[in-house]
């Protein structure tokens, strides 16, 4: 029995230090060179995980109240006692009632926290058989939530620490009257917080405030990848010959150190690590796509050894890094460059943000909810974002090193106008992948539904404002075909079917003219033609 207790004491140990060597080696990649370059990323993505967690701000709060008791009673002792008595507002009670205030206050505040917490839970609950699981990320991270909740138990940890130094027998400082003060003070916060709170939550479950705010989120995200200007200097680096080369050049496969989605690419790390290896790193793989542990997730083409495009950028052809094949060095500075994880998180992927708010529309148009007006909202909120994206410049998948802006001792630029090196190049989806899987997909959940059929039309409307080029128009028409054969197929009743043919003719018809930004669009069936007709005739 001893040597089974033993040997478990020591497998326990054994993983301890395992757990631990694996943590400090993390910590020390983290630190690394190669790493530093994208410790502003690193740090961003750590802060928006702690804020994307629902401990983090009502934890700030307790800590908040354990200092600030201790902190007022300090003050308290210090105070002169007619001096707190000349405020107005200032308790001024004995013991006894300092103690029995401060034990209600403690005991109301846990009820109501007690109480916030389980509708939150109600909340939750709703939202994810009505919304999709993949909201209740939006509802977690409601900062109003958690300051509510904060300021609950902030206000209770306070209560104990001054119901413990209130003294019965301490004449001179027995009662903290200002510590008491501040407590009355926030039990009277505390409740108008709770009022606020039930309204908010009200507001919270409308379907129209959850589209806004996934919609929100995805025009953030938008405005993090699609630039408003033109990168001129980035085009003059894209007509590097390498970029038609590199495919040519001896590929070894990048391949998944592990299972999970990709979350992150830290681009500036890996950036540096195919300028050490004197390569090109290609990413095949979408951010936010589900990769298996060791499925290929890219090449890395290793430049020739003599090749002038690259020797050229150094004022010493000596002094340049030449060409390596991939090291057990290099996968582990690549593991470091990219983030996977277990389950899809909220980051800056465009497709998880429009990926929201189709899901909600999807679940809307499901038998058991059976929402349509609902969808049609998403429509509208998806051809918003989607047109941003259309208007914008794409971001480009070309990654270059810098050598004029990263100086070290291994490398002395020329005196040239610009020199660059390209280092890495990503998988980045063009606007006709994003239309499929947001508009496309609710299509094909609507297809025996008119009305949002007819929106799904009316948005590819909206969407030839934003159109820049003719591969956007293309990508809209390509759509249209779709929802027209949709409606073809699985429309009730022949009447549906001829409006919503009929409307796909006039949509086609303004999309394909070349004047059509500048027309106003808008369907009439062929009833109403009928009516008008009628009308104007009467009216002679």
């Amino acid at each position: 029995m001893s040597d089974h207790t033993n040997n478990k004491h020591k497998n326990l140990l054994h993983r301890f230090i395992t757990i631990s060597l694996h943590s400090v080696k993390h910590f020390t990649n983290l630190l690394s060179k190669q790493n530093l370059t994208s410790l502003p990323d690193r740090l961003k993505n750590i802060w928006e995980r702690l804020l994307g967690s629902y401990w983090f701000i009502p934890t700030s709060f307790v800590l908040l109240g354990i200092l600030l008791a201790p902190l007022l009673i300090s003050i308290d002792q210090r105070l002169d006692r007619e001096t707190v008595r000349d405020i107005s507002f200032a308790f001024t009670g004995d013991d006894d009632a300092a103690r029995a205030i401060m034990t209600s206050i403690a005991g109301a505040v846990l009820g109501v926290a007690g109480t916030t917490f389980s509708i939150t839970i109600a909340v939750l609950s709703m939202a994810s058989s009505q919304f999709g699981p993949r909201l209740l990320r939006n509802f977690l991270t409601d900062t109003s939530n958690q300051l509510v909740l904060g300021a609950f138990i902030g206000t209770f940890s306070y209560s104990l620490l001054v119901l413990k130094s209130i003294h019965k027998f301490d004449v001179s400082f027995g009662v903290p009257q200002l510590a008491v003060t501040f407590a009355i003070v926030m039990a009277i916060i505390c409740a108008l917080l709770l009022v606020y709170f039930i309204q908010h939550m009200v507001h919270a479950i409308q379907a129209s405030h959850v589209i806004q705010g996934a919609s929100d989120d995805a025009i953030a995200n938008i405005d993090y990848w699609y630039s408003e200007t033109c990168d001129i200097e980035h085009q003059r680096d894209a007509a590097d010959k390498d970029i038609d080369d590199y495919l040519s050049w001896a590929a070894a496969p990048i391949y998944a150190p592990t299972s999970g989605y990709l979350q992150q690419i830290y681009i500036d790390s890996l950036i540096i690590l195919a300028k050490d290896y004197g390569g090109i790193i290609r990413l095949q793989t979408n951010l936010g796509s589900f990769v298996t542990d060791k499925n290929i997730m890219g090449y890395f083409y290793q430049r020739p050894a003599r090749d002038d495009s690259y020797l050229q950028k150094t004022k010493t052809s000596n002094l340049a890094i030449m060409p390596r094949a991939p090291d057990a060095l290099f996968w582990q500075r690549f593991a470091t460059g990219i983030e996977l994880e277990q389950r899809p998180s909220h980051t800056n992927d465009i497709g998880y943000s429009l990926g929201q708010i189709t899901e909600i529309a999807i679940r809307a148009l499901s038998p058991g909810i059976n929402d349509p007006k609902t969808a049609v909202n998403c429509i509208q909120s998806l051809s918003s974002c989607l047109s941003i994206m259309m208007r914008r410049q794409p971001p480009s998948p070309y990654h270059f090193y810098h050598p004029a802006r990263n100086k070290d001792i291994n490398e002395v630029t020329v005196s040239q106008s610009r020199a660059s090196i390209l280092a890495v190049v990503t998988k980045t989806p063009k606007i006709s992948d994003f239309i499929d899987t947001s508009l496309g997909e609710i299509r094909r959940y609507a297809t025996a539904d008119l009305m949002v059929l007819k929106a799904l039309c009316q948005a590819l409307t909206d969407l030839n404002y934003a159109r820049v080029n003719s591969a956007q128009r293309q990508s809209l028409l390509h759509e249209l075909k779709f929802i027209e054969a949709a409606g073809q197929q699985n429309l009730a009743y022949d009447e549906l079917t001829t409006d919503l043919l009929d409307m796909c003719w006039q949509v086609r018809q303004f999309i394909q003219s070349e004047d059509a930004q500048h027309q106003y669009f808008t369907y009439t069936s062929t009833f109403d033609r009928h009516i008008s007709k009628a009308l104007e005739s009467q009216s002679r």
